[in-house]
């Protein structure tokens, strides 16, 4: 089934495109400040942008996911990047882990182009959805125990809102495990780049598979820990799983 593209796929509209449970909980998201350590690192981060990005004005506030709000596919990772998503609003938007992730959904056919730069840029998704466990950009990419705890049921609420999620594809061992948690999935086979296995969906109505991926940072790109291939045959098993 080839992939299609409409406004409703569309991450650039803000809640103006979801339905209102899910629009009624990106503004809770965006809204909160329960753990000051990350709101005052979010905000800092903005207030001394990298010279490449001198003159933009920062997001700097707890990042929702984005997509097709119908999505099979779920696409989970750490948290909002500093100079990425902290700066535009968007997950996985404005920076590397963006190119790779977003390079990989367009080969996927999930994807109508293969770059994330902004919003307006023109991005849309198709079958999928990207979200992750953070909401706000953690100093380091270390978030503490209370701060991961304090989002779980964000995404547990939002995981629950995509009725129709059948894979979800978690990027790195951490976006795995606290999947685990978010979804009371008990103990976990041990995570491996390619391993799958098979969670109750929230309120244990259904079963969803899950998929393993290194996550596309930097370290592990360059190093070769991750290749376009690898990253690719996981996409391309998650819609296979998915039936699209």
């Amino acid at each position: 089934m080839p992939a299609s593209f409409d406004a409703a796929t569309r991450g650039d509209e803000g809640p103006s495109n979801l339905p209102p449970r899910l629009a009624e909980l990106r503004a809770e998201v965006v809204a909160c400040a329960a753990c000051p350590r990350l709101v005052e690192w979010s905000q800092e981060v903005a207030a001394h942008p990298r010279a490449s990005f001198s003159g933009q004005r920062y997001w700097a506030r707890p990042v929702f996911g984005f997509g097709d709000p119908e999505a099979a596919i779920g696409v989970v990772g750490l948290a909002p990047a500093a100079h990425g998503a902290n700066r535009t609003g968007r997950m996985f938007t404005g920076d590397r882990s963006g190119e790779w992730l977003f390079g990989a959904l367009w080969r996927a056919g999930l994807a109508n182009q293969a770059s994330s730069s902004g919003l307006g840029d023109g991005l849309e998704l198709a079958h999928t959805w990207v979200t992750a466990v953070l909401r706000c950009a953690p100093p380091q990419n270390r978030p503490l125990p209370a701060e991961r705890d304090a989002c779980l049921p964000f995404l547990r609420r939002e995981l629950a809102l995509l009725g129709n999620l059948s894979v979800l594809v978690a990027l790195g061992a951490f976006a795995y495990e606290n999947l685990g948690r978010a979804l009371a999935a008990g103990r976990l086979p041990r995570f491996a780049h390619g391993a799958e296995t098979t969670m109750a969906g929230p309120g244990g109505n259904k079963e969803i598979a899950v998929l393993c991926s290194y996550h596309p940072s930097q370290r592990n790109t360059f190093t070769k820990l991750l290749t376009e291939k690898m990253f690719d045959s996981v996409f391309a098993r998650a819609r296979s799983l998915a039936g699209i």
